[in-house]
């Protein structure tokens, strides 16, 4: 898991680990208010005793501070949403597109009234690399490479090409198409695989490792008040 502490809009500390990581840090702290995105149901109680605190636990139900015009709300992914929602904070009235470069590629946009219309989700580079290993006979499993040539002269390298140099390929015409809608569009990076693919792009886009982070903030600073 991933846990933050903010002092009003200013991220103060963010850590990774387990429950006994979570519950070392929040340990002789004063937290005020909390908000808990998680797919582990069953570690929810839990995590209620270790904060001990008001908890807001995200849900498609929880109120926010933008539209969602997402048509399927009950099935929107609650980094997607918080990710819309801190582009939103961080450049308002103008539209927007955030590539979160993770487990998968997901494409989020907002337009300048400050509405989350939607997006795409395609696999990301982890994921391209595992099947292409699992889903054929002969072929490797390989980590990502920076900067790998077009055109491969052996079956590694050919990977690195197909692999890479697509994904990039996807992003950079993803990011055209939604410009071609939207001419001031403000694009924002963030995820793990973030920093490898602020390398590749070489665009004019913002990258902003702790975008997730700040959506559920803002998330929680308006629900917290109102």
């Amino acid at each position: 898991m991933k846990f933050a502490l903010f002092q009003g809009q200013t991220l103060l500390f963010k850590g990774v680990g387990e429950l006994p990581e979570l519950s070392s840090f929040v340990k002789n702290r004063s937290i005020d208010n909390c908000i808990v995105s998680s797919v582990k149901k069953n570690e929810l109680d839990t995590l209620d005793q270790i904060l001990n605190c008001p908890i807001i636990h995200l849900s498609h139900l929880v109120e926010i501070p933008i539209e969602n015009l997402y048509r399927t709300k009950e099935t929107l992914g609650d980094d997607r949403l918080a990710n819309a929602i801190a582009a939103n904070f961080l450049y308002p009235k103008q539209s927007a597109l955030v590539v979160d470069c993770g487990t998968c590629v997901k494409y989020d946009c907002l337009d300048s009234s400050g509405s989350y219309l939607g997006g795409g989700i395609s696999p990301g580079l982890q994921m391209r690399y595992k099947a292409l290993s699992e889903f054929t006979g002969r072929l490797p499993k390989l980590e990502p490479v920076s900067g790998p040539s077009l055109i491969g002269d052996s079956t590694e390298t050919s990977i690195g090409s197909g692999v890479v140099n697509g994904t990039v390929a996807e992003i950079k015409g993803m990011i055209e198409r939604y410009k071609s809608i939207y001419e001031n569009l403000t694009v924002i990076l963030t995820g793990g695989d973030a920093s490898f693919f602020d390398k590749e792009l070489k665009s004019n886009i913002f990258v902003e490792p702790n975008l997730t982070l700040i959506g559920l903030n803002e998330i929680l600073r308006y629900n917290t008040s109102n």
